[in-house]
């Protein structure tokens, strides 16, 4: 596991992929981690030259990291989590089985416990909180202002939207995306890719 944070002094070379909005909030903190952007992979950059997006070079399709050492440069996973889309994940398993690597990202004014498990490829954002014995998989989103409380596991490839809560000694299935402001109560088990609605409540396990 690699975490790149406000800790890490020495800059690295990234690239990041995907040209949404999603893109543009993992670019600023990749940057704020001190990231060194080289520029941006997406399928509408394909064929085309000399294009800027958002500061950075567009580089191409895809097709460009075919192109790339995997040893010279570490990917960003600028493609959002939407319920029942596979996309994200897609993009994830596909460069990393060419030998890529995705560092986790730690916002500086995220908090994280020095006692919680973080995945490869793990974004925590803004106001963010993780607390100690918090495990959470690789690739997973924990977005603007949400939280995992203690003892709680949520499985990779899952998306925690902003303001959603996670108490303690829950556990979330791999590929669950849980809506803004949507609370899980402590100790509910929450199966593989379910969809957790925006401000929901769920107090009792759904499998």
């Amino acid at each position: 596991m690699t975490r790149v944070s406000t800790s890490d002094h020495a800059s690295r070379d990234f690239i990041l992929i995907g040209a949404g909005g999603h893109a543009k909030v993992v670019r600023e903190l990749a940057e704020l981690c001190g990231a060194n952007i080289l520029g941006v992979c997406d399928p509408k950059f394909q064929g085309t030259h000399n294009e800027i997006w958002n500061g950075l070079k567009a580089l191409g399709g895809d097709e460009y990291l075919s192109r790339v050492n995997p040893q010279t440069v570490l990917l960003l996973n600028g493609i959002g989590m939407m319920p029942g889309s596979l996309i994200r994940q897609g993009v994830f398993e596909r460069f990393r089985a060419m030998g890529f690597h995705f560092p986790s990202l730690v916002h500086p004014f995220a908090w994280v416990s020095h006692d919680a498990h973080i995945g490869d490829g793990v974004q925590l954002m803004a106001g963010c909180v993780v607390q100690p014995g918090a495990w959470i998989g690789i690739n997973t989103i924990i977005n603007t202002r949400s939280s995992v409380d203690h003892d709680s596991c949520l499985g990779e490839h899952c998306h925690l939207a902003p303001g959603a809560t996670l108490c303690g000694d829950a556990n979330v299935g791999a590929g669950t995306f849980i809506g803004a402001g949507a609370t899980i109560t402590h100790g509910v088990t929450v199966a593989p890719k379910t969809f957790i609605k925006a401000g929901s409540l769920t107090a009792k396990d759904v499998l």
